[in-house]
């Protein structure tokens, strides 16, 4: 199956909307009782537009939530346009957002809290090999798994950053993303692990990239991988294997 009939079922897998709302809040280390709509509006969007162009299978519960970041935005703007004194006492159009915003981000402490509770299989039986080769790495540093919109984020810096050397147009260069994993996976054999951005060194294609991306995503969603994020150094590195 080629890369441009290829779909990442992000719903199955991977966070929704509200997830990248809570992205955007702490990226941007916003208050959630004081968010800035019209810039958490673009970048909403802005990510939209990205997972479009990778062909990811976009659930209409992200449409939802553009519809209504954009309604929002609009309806901040009038008050500062007619300065109505009945609208002083009004509530503030954005705890429609601030207000689920802050119930789902308990309900989903609960949850990871609940995560951490003794488990059989987790308590019992022996640590993975995995964990025991990364935490015997001399250079260990805390790690912590990455999300979804973590890594589309660190994928449009990665394309922004290939843009300004110019992407190279070569045919053979296009191949599948079967293909790609299974190239990835031959690397990992190897080297255990790597940055993200080793993956994306030397002169591609940009569809070359996005294939490369959509790996990465699938061998995620079939646990042939764990991403995982340096805590101290924020650098972005994948392991063979996932617990």
């Amino acid at each position: 199956m080629g890369e441009a009939s290829y779909n990442v079922q992000l719903g199955e897998v991977f966070e929704g909307p509200m997830d990248l709302l809570v992205y955007l809040v702490k990226k941007n280390d916003i208050d959630i009782y004081d968010i800035p709509i019209a810039v958490v509006t673009e970048q909403f969007l802005g990510c939209l537009e990205l997972m479009k162009e990778l062909s990811l299978d976009v659930s209409g519960d992200f449409l939802v939530m553009a519809a209504t970041l954009m309604q929002l935005k609009s309806r901040m703007l009038i008050p500062a346009a007619q300065d109505n004194e009945e609208d002083e006492g009004a509530e503030d159009p954005r705890m429609e957002i601030a207000r689920p915003l802050v119930e789902y981000l308990r309900l989903k402490n609960a949850a990871e809290q609940l995560s951490q509770m003794s488990l059989l299989d987790r308590d019992t039986f022996v640590r993975d090999a995995q964990d025991e080769a990364i935490e015997g790495d001399v250079t260990f540093k805390p790690l912590r798994p990455v999300g979804l919109f973590e890594l589309i984020d660190a994928f449009q810096r990665i394309l922004k950053d290939a843009s300004k050397e110019h992407f190279v147009d070569i045919t053979k260069d296009a191949i599948s993303v079967r293909q790609r994993i299974s190239e990835l996976m031959e690397i990992l054999e190897e080297k255990k692990n790597v940055t993200l951005q080793e993956l994306f060194l030397g002169k591609h294609s940009k569809k070359m990239l996005i294939v490369t991306f959509l790996a990465i995503l699938e061998m995620m969603k079939l646990r042939l991988i764990r991403v995982m994020q340096h805590v101290n150094s924020g650098i972005i590195r994948i392991y063979a294997g996932q617990s």
